[in-house]
C-alpha cells in the first residue's frame, strides 16, 4: 500500500515538473508574440487585449499539444479534449483580457498585467487539465 502511493505521488510530481516545462516554453512563446505585437508590429496600437488574445491563442495550442501527449500521455478523444480546453478559454479568456485591459489602462505596466495572467493560467490550467479533461487517464486502471 505504501508502495503504490509512493509511485503515486511520483507520478504526480512528474506530471507537475513536465507541465511546468511545457508551460514555462509555451510561457516563452506567450511573451515573445506578445512583445513583438506590442514592440514591433504595433498593428493593433499596442492595444493589450488583442495582442494578449493572440500570443495566449499561440500559447495554448503549443502548450495542449505537448502536454497531452508528454505530460498525461493521454489516449482519449483529442476532439473532446480540445472542446473542454476550448471550454476553459471561454470563460479564462474574456475574464483576463478585460481585467488585464483594465489594469493596463489604469497605469500597470501590461508586461506585468501579463505574468499575473500567465501565473493565474497556470496554476487554473494544470488543475482544470488533470481533473477535469483527462480526468479519465488519472483513475487506476
Amino acid at each position: 500500500m505504501k508502495r503504490e502511493k509512493k509511485m503515486e505521488q511520483n507520478s504526480s510530481f512528474k506530471q507537475v515538473l513536465k507541465f511546468t516545462l511545457f508551460s514555462i516554453s509555451a510561457g516563452i512563446i506567450q511573451i515573445a508574440s506578445f512583445a513583438i505585437l506590442n514592440e514591433l508590429i504595433p498593428i493593433f496600437n499596442g492595444d493589450y487585449g488583442i495582442n494578449y488574445i493572440i500570443s495566449l491563442l499561440l500559447s495554448i495550442i503549443w502548450n495542449f499539444t505537448f502536454n497531452r501527449k508528454f505530460t498525461f500521455k493521454a489516449t482519449n478523444d483529442v476532439k473532446k479534449a480540445m472542446l473542454l480546453v476550448l471550454l476553459f478559454y471561454i470563460v479564462f479568456t474574456p475574464i483576463s483580457a478585460i481585467m488585464g485591459n483594465y489594469f493596463e489602462k489604469n497605469g500597470a505596466n501590461e508586461y506585468i498585467v501579463l505574468a499575473l495572467a500567465m501565473i493565474t493560467n497556470f496554476v487554473l490550467e494544470f488543475l482544470y487539465t488533470k481533473f477535469v479533461v483527462y480526468r479519465d487517464e488519472n483513475e487506476p486502471k
